[in-house]
């Protein structure tokens, strides 16, 4: 059996390739979509992720303003710089990188960006929008991501079984309900999932998005199936790995993902491309009044 290991890489950046000639179409028309990330405190892989979406944003051309900001700071200071962002007309995205520290509440924090700037895809309207299959919702950004690279396979999505392991409100809830949206019948597992194995054998395209090494064994999966693995996870000794056997599976999947190099390039790639939408409703909006 032929067998792909989905470059996430290669397909981000054919992604962004398009998003830059777009970028500068709209730059022709005198607007320059503008991205606000707001880090606070110094997490290392949260400023690792930061960072990696001020350089994309720079090398496709647009507009950028990162706000470091010490863990001390209170939720309403907060509330504030995120207020400020609402207003700023140069500003078309905002994200604020998560997780926070305790003391500030993370769904207030969603809630006060505007849902017409939650280009994270976070803020209750957006998720509401979404479930409803309204073209004006953003959609998470992995999530995005994922359903982006099965459609890159080619392969058929309408009325195949797709099985997520995995039930989180920022992978596994959104990405089920986007390939519902793409008429896949669409099985949850999780935690309490009795017979997993039973559930993932039946799988056409399985995402696992737990958190747990190598969960997901080659018995687990049925040949032929496409895999597409979300876990992050480090090794004992530091390797990075996901939570799919990689190299048992890989003979018996008909397309899989890497650990790293799949999903992750999809997820910043996938913020740049809300962004630019962002940006072009933003300018319809203006047009229209």
């Amino acid at each position: 059996m032929r067998m792909a290991v989905l470059d996430g890489k290669q397909i981000a950046k054919e992604i962004r390739d398009q998003l830059a000639r777009e970028i500068e179409d709209l730059k022709q028309e005198g607007t320059v979509p503008g991205l606000a990330v707001i880090l606070v405190g110094d997490h290392p892989a949260s400023r690792s992720y930061v960072l990696a979406k001020e350089r994309t944003c720079k090398e496709l051309g647009m507009h950028s303003v990162l706000t470091e900001l010490p863990e001390s700071i209170s939720e309403e200071e907060l509330l504030e710089y995120i207020q400020s962002f609402n207003l700023d007309e140069q500003i078309d995205g905002i994200l604020v990188q998560l997780p926070l520290p305790s003391h500030i509440s993370e769904s207030k924090v969603i809630e006060a960006i505007l849902p017409e700037k939650d280009v994270d895809g976070f803020h209750p309207i957006n998720i509401g929008r979404m479930h409803a299959g309204d073209e004006q919702a953003f959609i998470p950004c992995t999530p995005l991501g994922i359903l982006e690279m099965v459609k890159q396979t080619g392969e058929e999505i309408s009325g195949k079984h797709v099985v997520v392991v995995g039930r989180s409100n920022l992978v596994g809830k959104p990405v089920g309900q986007l390939f519902l949206q793409e008429n896949a019948t669409v099985t949850f597992c999780h935690s309490r999932t009795k017979n997993l194995t039973e559930q993932t054998l039946q799988a056409d395209i399985l995402i696992a998005a737990v958190g747990k090494p190598n969960l997901i064994t080659e018995d687990m999966v049925k040949p032929g199936a496409v895999v597409i693995d979300v876990g992050v996870n480090r090794k004992e000794n530091g390797k990075l790995c996901g939570d799919v056997d990689f190299e048992a599976i890989k003979p018996k999947a008909k397309h899989i993902t890497p650990v790293p190099g799949g999903v992750g390039p999809m997820t910043i790639t996938m913020l740049m491309n809300n962004t630019v939408l962002a940006s072009k409703w933003r300018k319809k909006l203006k047009e229209v009044h």
